[in-house]
This record gives C-alpha cells, structure tokens and sequence, in this order.
C-alpha cells in the first residue's frame, strides 16, 4: 500500500494522497489494491473522524493505466463480486463513500475515467478552474464501470452525464461544479479540504457517522423507510456522552471533548 498510496493522521484528519507521482497517479493494480486496503484501515481506525483525499504531483488521477489494460487476455464474463455488491474495480472507488467518516477530495490537474469516479465518491469535493475531467471510457470502447453510474446520477443532471458518457468531452473544474461533480472551485483545494476536514473533525464523532449513515442510504430509500432510518439513528445518540458533550461545549463556546466513535 505504501508504493501507492501515503497517509499522515492528525488531529483526527487523515491525510490520504494517491502516490503515484511519475504516472498522473493512473490506477494500476497495486493501486486498486492499496485503495481498498486503505479503505479498510481507516475504518477499523476510530480516531479518524474525517479524511481528505488528493493526488501528489501534478494531478489527482490520470484514470487507468493503459499498460494494465491487456488486449490479449482471454478473461471474459461477469467479474466475480469479490466484495460483497461489488468487485474488485467497483470497491476501490466505493469504498469511499462507505467509509464511516466523510471524505473530501482536493482535486487538480486531471481526474479521467477511473479517478472521477473515486472524486465522485467523497462526500465533498474541492476542484482547481483548471483542472481537466473526463468520463474517458468510450474513447476507449468502454463504459464507467467502477461505480461512476450510480455515484454521477444522485448529483449530475441525466442528460449531462449521457452527453458526457457518450463523448468522453473534456470539461473544467468551473464546469464541473456548475454541472455537479463537484463543490466548489478552490485556487487551493487541498488547503480549503484540510479547513473544512479540521472544522467536520471538531464535532461529535457520533452523530457526524450518523448523519453520513443517513445521508448515504436516503436516495434508495421511500419517504416512510427514511422517516423510520432517521428515527433510529438519532435514538443511537441522543443523550449519550458524545451528544450532552456538544450541547455543554456549544453553551460554554469551547471545543468539545469527544470519545471516538465507529458503528458496533
């Protein structure tokens, strides 16, 4: 993991950086991997209450490695689901917004195929004006496969993501806010995502991964399921430690002083 990917934890931020420099940070297997084994760390770590997720050189991610792409491999049919839902590809990019703590991403440069669809699975995402994206797939006869269709369609207007899909258009990070693959344009993406991923980190562990427990699951759900889902998960906090800590640290205006938290 550490050939791929770095991570420096403090102050309950964790600082994750796709490393891959010398490549554009292209996705290759050892970054696939390394990928999901992060996502598996930082879970099983409850002193992580917020993660921020860029790419170390010039650019957030160039998308595929085309040296991994192999015309004369004889593997066909449906790729096994060898992480619950998903595969292989699909986990390293979803892993991110089932991560129990938000995720945001700072992003630069370029973000093409595979690297827009791990920015589109952060929570929030800072973005240069600059910075050049793609749903790249067709210019190579493919589709987004690795999450990207059910990430794009709870924030990106139908018909864009089919124009896009379709011709793989280049757009800007300006266009990319406008059209909802992104938050915000940043001149410093990655200062702006450690603010805010400081601020997030600085409020009740607990109710922070319920609310992202909440917000995660309320597209898929009916009026009546999710009325039910917030029901549940506010009783999981309401008068316990965490919580009567907000409300004392909110009335005296200090920081609050909170256990660490990840679902039982």
């Amino acid at each position: 993991m550490e050939n791929r990917l770095s991570v420096t934890i403090e102050n309950h931020v964790a600082d994750v950086k796709l490393n891959r420099p010398e490549k554009m940070n292209a996705l290759d297997d050892a970054m696939f991997e390394a990928l999901i084994a992060m996502g598996d760390k930082l879970n099983a770590d409850s002193s992580v209450r917020c993660v921020v997720l860029s790419g170390e050189g010039r650019s957030f991610c160039a998308g595929l490695d085309l040296s991994n792409f192999d015309m004369n491999s004889d593997i066909t049919g449906i790729p096994d689901r060898t992480h619950g839902i998903a595969n292989k590809w699909q986990k390293a990019v979803y892993t991110w917004r089932e991560l129990a703590v938000p995720v945001i991403a700072a992003v630069h440069g370029v973000s093409f195929g595979g690297g827009l669809q791990i920015m589109l699975a952060s929570d929030i995402r800072y973005i240069k004006a600059d910075t050049k994206l793609s749903v790249m797939e067709m210019k190579w006869g493919l589709i987004p496969d690795m999450a990207g269709t059910q990430l794009m369609r709870h924030t990106v207007r139908d018909d864009i993501i089919r124009e896009l899909t379709y011709t793989h258009r280049i757009f800007s990070g300006e266009q990319a806010v406008e059209y909802g693959f992104a938050t915000h344009v940043s001149e410093n993406p990655y200062e702006d995502a450690m603010k805010l991923a400081t601020e997030i980190a600085s409020k009740s562990p607990s109710a922070i991964v319920k609310a992202k427990k909440v917000l995660n699951a309320a597209p898929y759900l009916s009026v009546e399921e999710g009325f039910i889902l917030e029901s549940v998960e506010q009783e999981a906090i309401i008068k316990k430690k965490n919580q009567i800590e907000a409300v004392f640290a909110g009335m005296q205006k200090r920081p609050g002083n909170f256990d660490d938290f990840r679902e039982s």
